[in-house]
């Protein structure tokens, strides 16, 4: 199980994440002001009504005098046509706000995903990625752009009704604030709690995409191990959490409301009550009246309306510190500013000052822990001349992946050095290496899309010539011209519609087009048939002439014509030469060639007897 990349927080209310969340309404700002005016029209026309109701009341049934009735319509009519106009500036105006800013937010995100170093991906799992550029994403856009269009109307609508009340009646408005205290107060003590709420449900959402996540990735190992079962209950335990957790954000929400509810409608009875006695002793009018009790009761709307995106801002609070811990997480790796200066950056390469890759690579008494691990490597030094073909073997967690990520540059050593060319590679940037590495894991991953497309992914400018050519070489051409479509057949999602020894196959092809200096092996035929495997031997065999290379081995007799092979133990070369000069030592790696070649003659003897039985 990965390590769950996963950040507590305590602030009740952050106004600095806030503040850095709205620089996305930046590039909308235009946008934004004419939401302004928009929300406050909004508001100064829904504030106007009640001032209708009081001159109709006072006019039409007080006085019985209809002659202004015509007016009164046709201003009526306007009003609420010029209102329709604004709700329908509104929503469209909110709309693209929501969407630019989702946009912008996803953009940046996915930027900085592939800024990150490979050791943020080792510990942190795909689903709580997911979960953060998504429904976390989304929630955000939502709130900034609905939650300032009910946000501006509350409090244009406040103020400018308070100062209405205020004019028709100042004492009587006072009565009617009298409450305004205890809402406050309300407000404080439910903050808290639902914050912390929702911060929950945002984490355990997390671990239900991750497991969403691994459940799909892994269905077919799940059936396999008959894990079935296991996985239900697993996941009904983090849906549990997740179930009462909502149910408790919920009654806090569900508690808040009504008590909102409740203050309104105290000071709704409050107005009735003085109000009325002023009616009835003389002081204030029917038409006065009617139009308080209006303004109270829509005055509490916008409290309302206000109370809710208070509580919508806890939980969307909770979505906004988890993007911006993605946003704003630092890659392990970093070039320094002077390096990004001369040779540029992932996005902006200064190739033109790229020096060329001969490939001599000399570790320098490096020293090497992982995050919250134990020491791996420990004053390792080796030198790897230009063109020398490295083999790696030992036992798994020997060191080997360690060893082979460090020459990437995936990792940097905690001490020491590593160089190439004689050159400190922290002196060089990330991409410089990167665009001169040519990599082939165990287990390829293709891109959606055809082959010729995945092939050219190793070099974006290379011609279908180019593609046919770096086929040729890995001995993939001949299968790829049998399939229905030969180099424009879709490979499926990951590379599904292919063989493990096909999509080898055109990985190999993809890293080699962009005819690297370096090249790594990770374990690349262990998981493929001993045909395919002679035939991806005798491409490597091919394309590793002349070029430095390091190649991760679990089959031992596929690399029995390294330069130099290194036997691995806790993170030290135990034993190191070529393979009759290994065999002669009768060591380490003597008891391993010797124990997996009984091993494959054993398998080879089985299949001979059982093809002889058919």
């Amino acid at each position: 199980m990965q390590h769950l990349e996963e950040q507590e927080y305590t602030k009740q209310f952050d106004f600095e994440l806030w503040k850095n969340l709205f620089r996305y309404t930046k590039p909308y700002k235009k946008y934004l002001i004419r939401l302004i005016f928009i929300m406050v029209g909004v508001a100064g026309i829904d504030a106007i009504f009640p001032l209708m109701g009081k001159f109709a009341v006072d006019n039409f049934i007080v006085a019985g005098d209809m002659s202004k009735m015509g007016i009164y319509i046709a201003v009526f009519s306007i009003l609420v046509v010029v209102q329709a106009f604004n709700v329908w500036m509104l929503i469209t105006t909110a709309g693209k706000i929501e969407v630019g800013v989702c946009y912008d937010i996803r953009k940046n995100a996915f930027r900085r995903i592939q800024e990150l170093s490979l050791s943020y991906f080792d510990r942190t799992p795909v689903g709580w990625m997911m979960a953060r550029m998504t429904s976390d994403t989304q929630r955000l856009g939502q709130i900034i752009a609905w939650g300032s269009v009910d946000s501006i109307w509350g409090i244009a609508m406040m103020v400018i009704m308070m100062s209405i009340m205020l004019i028709l009646n100042w004492k009587l408005a006072l009565t009617a604030l009298v409450v305004m205290p205890a809402l406050i107060v309300t407000g404080i003590y439910f903050q808290k709690r639902i914050l912390k709420a929702f911060r929950d449900i945002r984490k355990t959402n997390s671990k239900i995409t991750a497991s969403f996540n691994e459940g799909i990735t892994g269905a077919r190992t799940s059936k396999t191990l008959v894990r079935e079962g296991r996985n239900i209950i697993e996941f009904n335990e983090i849906t549990d959490k997740m179930y009462h957790k909502s149910v408790k954000a919920a009654i806090f929400s569900s508690l808040y409301m009504p008590i909102v509810l409740l203050l309104g409608s105290i000071g709704t009875g409050l107005v009735l009550w003085k109000g009325g006695n002023n009616v009835i002793n003389g002081v204030m009018g029917y038409g006065t009246l009617v139009a308080f009790i209006n303004y109270v009761l829509r005055f509490f709307e916008p409290v309302r309306e206000l109370a809710r995106i208070f509580a919508d801002l806890q939980y969307a609070q909770a979505s906004g510190e988890r993007i911006l811990s993605l946003i704003d997480k630092e890659p392990d790796i970093k070039d320094k500013k002077e390096i990004i200066q001369k040779f540029g950056d992932f996005f902006n390469p200064v190739k033109k000052d790229w020096p060329g890759v001969e490939g001599d690579i000399l570790f320098e008494n490096v020293s090497f822990r992982y995050k919250k691990g134990e020491e791996v490597l420990k004053n390792f030094n080796l030198h790897v001349k230009k063109g020398q073909n490295i083999a790696l073997v030992g036992a798994t967690g020997s060191g080997k992946s360690t060893i082979v990520n460090l020459v990437c540059r995936f990792y940097e050593p905690v001490e020491g050095r590593i160089l190439i060319d004689g050159t400190d590679y922290r002196e060089r940037s990330q991409l410089w290496l990167h665009s001169n590495l040519g990599y082939v894991l165990q287990t390829p991953h293709l891109f959606s899309g055809t082959i010729m497309e995945n092939i050219k992914y190793g070099r974006l400018d290379a011609g279908d010539e180019d593609v046919i050519k770096a086929s040729k070489l890995v001995n993939a051409h001949d299968f790829i011209v049998k399939l229905d479509k030969a180099y424009e057949a879709e490979v499926g999602e990951g590379g599904a519609r292919l063989s493990m020894g096909q999509k080898q196959l055109v990985s190999f092809a993809r890293a080699i087009i962009a005819d690297p200096a370096i090249f790594v092996l990770d374990e690349a035929t262990s998981s493929i048939d001993s045909e395919t495997e002679q035939v991806i031997q005798s491409a490597v065999e091919k394309v590793l002439e002349g070029r430095t290379s390091f190649i991760i081995a679990h089959r031992l007799s596929t690399i029995r014509n390294a330069d130099r092979i290194l036997v691995i133990d806790k993170g030290t070369v135990i034993e190191e030469g070529t393979h009759q000069e290994l065999l002669k030592l009768r060591g380490r790696y003597y008891n391993l060639y010797n124990n997996q070649f009984l091993d494959e003659q054993e398998i080879k003897t089985i299949n001979m007897d059982t093809e002889l039985s058919l």
